[in-house]
């Protein structure tokens, strides 16, 4: 079992990190907008991005970038505009802003990732992204976690960071983490940005080998609305200076490393799917007794993107039908009669067939309101046993509340 510690710093608690932002004017608010992210020495880069045919230009280029070398120096990240659906003119804009970067720090410009969030079809404020680059590498320091987590955030509520600290050949390693997201969060990625820091030495193989699978296991797990973005991106840097042995193949070691950041990965998935566009609680989905684990996720997404499911639990209704409808059509074939549902503490189903609360109907009653009750806990817990194998997974998702069509009715107006 591997033993971590959470610890303050977000994506500067590694070694050799820095970070920071800024208010460079990209946003109408007025609020910082502007966010970097600096390793001071060379790191292996890895990335997983959206699915989505229609992508912004920061997502082609860190791909393009990403092919050709898989080592990055700085991640540099603006919200306000999407610098999606902009043309050859918003791809320009992209190199320019590497450039300027690269410039300024005195690295090379294939050494910068992009990232971006905010309307699509909104080209970046280049005057103002122009004017903000000095003063945002000026600001640049091991404490500028928090700054930096402020400046990408757009409809969240809250900024989403977290560090753990492990032991590796009897010195410490730290995996830091900071995201956003609250709307158009579906799996297979979602207008959501994930940026992930880390000290250990790890191979270029190895290390996008454990950020696709945290990647899977965390944030493609979790859904808001069903909408799938245009410019999600996790990106992740290893840079060594933990100065441990260098992590080549699979083993102790590397599981150790792995599943640390799956750790880090999913509690900013959840953070995510509990800041959804809003929401009133999260919901964690667990399926147990899958064929494979492929199946287990299959299921447990599906419960948890479900607008019915979702409606239900904003109404403080138990429909445990609506469970098991979602369940049936996941495409993950099992027995209905093998099907169980818990909802908290409360078995709804077993063995394919409703469990009455209490023969008597005024204890029924009493029990189905205490059921009702729980769903107005922050986190619902939906238990689902196919009894299928010995698979298991997991999904997060929120309610689906009238403030959800209130705010994206509102989004550009």
């Amino acid at each position: 079992m591997t033993h971590y510690k959470m610890i303050p710093g977000g994506v500067t608690a590694p070694k050799g990190f820095q970070a920071a932002g800024i208010t460079a004017g990209l946003k109408a608010s007025g609020q910082s907008d502007l966010a970097l992210i600096v390793s001071k020495s060379s790191a292996i880069a890895a990335g997983v991005f959206t699915t989505s045919q229609v992508r912004a230009a920061c997502v082609d280029y860190c791909r393009q970038q990403l092919q050709k070398k898989a080592s990055a120096r700085a991640i540099l990240c603006n919200s306000g505009q999407a610098n999606a659906a902009t043309g050859e003119q918003g791809w320009q804009d992209a190199l320019e802003t590497a450039q300027l970067l690269a410039k300024t720090l005195k690295i090379e410009p294939d050494e910068v990732l992009l990232a971006s969030t905010g309307v699509i079809g909104q080209r970046m404020k280049m005057s103002a992204f122009r004017e903000g680059i000095s003063p945002l590498v000026a600001a640049l320091s091991e404490t500028g976690s928090d700054a930096a987590a402020e400046a990408i955030l757009t409809t969240d509520l809250v900024t989403k960071t977290i560090a753990l600290e492990t032991t590796i050949a009897d010195r410490p390693v730290r995996i830091g983490g900071m995201a956003k997201g609250s709307g158009m969060i579906h799996p297979n990625m979602a207008t959501m940005l994930a940026f992930v820091t880390c000290d250990a030495a790890v191979s270029t193989s190895l290390w996008q080998e454990m950020v696709q699978r945290a990647a899977q296991r965390s944030f493609n797990q979790i859904t808001v609305d069903g909408d799938t973005s245009t410019n999600d991106a996790l990106i992740a840097l290893a840079n060594g200076q933990s100065r441990t042995p260098a992590i080549t193949e699979t083993g102790e070691t590397a599981e150790q490393l792995e599943a640390m950041l799956t750790k880090v990965c999913q509690h900013l998935a959840k953070a995510i799917a509990r800041d959804g566009e809003g929401a009133t609680c999260l919901i964690e989905v667990q399926v147990t007794s899958a064929p494979d684990e492929s199946a287990a996720q299959q299921v447990a997404k599906t419960i948890a993107g479900s607008s019915l499911v979702k409606s239900a639990i904003f109404g403080r209704d138990p429909n445990w039908g609506r469970i098991a409808a979602a369940a049936g059509r996941s495409g993950v074939l099992f027995e209905q009669e093998n099907l169980k549902i818990k909802l908290g503490d409360f078995l709804l189903l077993e063995k394919g067939q409703p469990v009455n609360f209490d023969q008597n109907a005024a204890s029924d009653y009493l029990k189905k309101a205490a059921a009702g009750a729980y769903l107005k806990e922050d986190t619902v817990l939906i238990q689902v046993d196919l009894g299928a194998g010995e698979a298991t997974s997991q999904a997060w998702g929120c309610d689906l509340s009238y403030d959800y069509v209130r705010i994206n009715a509102e989004y550009t107006t």
